[in-house]
Formats: structure tokens, C-alpha cells, sequence
């Protein structure tokens, strides 16, 4: 199988400790967390993406999309996911579209680990509510964080 991500849940994977919206949203994200650190293939998508279904679950996707802002198209979030394409391509060195697929390695996700401790591919995290939790996380070195 391949996992469905948008850019900046890339970011998102590297501090995920298990915390989230709701348990279907948590059990879900420990599930691609586990998935990626196995190895699995990551697909680019544009929109709604695997971390998405469990907010989305009740609603087919035409309903969510329908709703007076759904968040997945929100302009702030499409900002998120370009900010986040612009930093993971220059540091990765290799521009990484929407429809490529990669595999976060052990030394991928070490090097991303890095950078994003030093700050240097945040630029998506501006103004994100998770922002506070992802720093402690990187700043305890990601302790706890799911993806291995």
C-alpha cells in the first residue's frame, strides 16, 4: 500500500506523540506513523489526505467539501503545504510535486529531525495550534514520538 500525505503532514509525522482531535483521529495517526517507519511509500497529494479521514469519516468527501470552510482547502492550510514543499525540497535537495513518492528513511528522518529542531523547516508551522506541542517535542529530542 501507499500512504496519502499532503506536504506539511510530513512535518506533522516528525513530532506526532499521540496526541490529536478526537481517539479515531489518534489511533488513525499511529497507524501511518507505524506505516512510515516501516517504510511504506509516501504518495504527495494536494487536499485531503490519510491524517484527514478520521475528521471526515461522517462525511462523504462531497459533504466535507461542501461545508462553510472545510479545513483540508482552507487558503492557510494550502499556504502550510506550499511553505512546506519550499523547505523539504531545498533541505532534501530534489523538489518533491504533488504525485511523487519517497520513504522516509532512518537517516531521512534524522536529518528532517534535525533541521526542524534548528528551525530551519518551520516555515509551515507559523501559526499552527499544534506549534507549542511540536516544539517541546523536538526540544526533548522527540521523545515519544511515534514515528521511529
Amino acid at each position: 500500500m501507499t500512504l496519502r500525505l499532503r506536504h506539511h503532514h510530513l512535518l506533522c509525522l516528525l513530532t506526532y506523540v499521540g496526541k490529536g482531535y478526537s481517539p479515531a483521529f489518534i489511533a488513525n495517526f499511529d497507524a501511518i506513523a507505524a506505516r512510515a517507519s516501516a517504510g511504506e511509500e509516501i504518495l504527495l497529494v494536494e487536499g485531503p489526505d490519510d491524517i484527514c479521514a478520521p475528521l471526515t469519516a461522517n462525511l462523504s468527501e462531497q459533504q466535507c467539501l461542501q461545508t462553510e470552510q472545510p479545513h483540508c482547502l482552507r487558503d492557510s492550510v494550502r499556504r502550510r503545504d506550499a511553505q512546506a514543499l519550499e523547505d523539504l525540497s531545498r533541505l532534501l535537495d530534489e523538489p518533491l510535486p504533488t504525485g511523487k513518492t519517497i520513504r522516509l528513511s532512518a537517516k531521512t528522518t534524522q536529518h528532517l529531525r534535525g533541521s526542524f529542531a534548528a528551525g530551519t523547516v518551520r516555515t509551515a508551522c507559523s501559526g499552527c495550534q499544534w506549534h507549542d506541542l511540536c516544539s517541546a517535542v523536538a526540544a526533548e529530542g522527540f521523545k515519544g514520538a511515534r514515528l521511529t
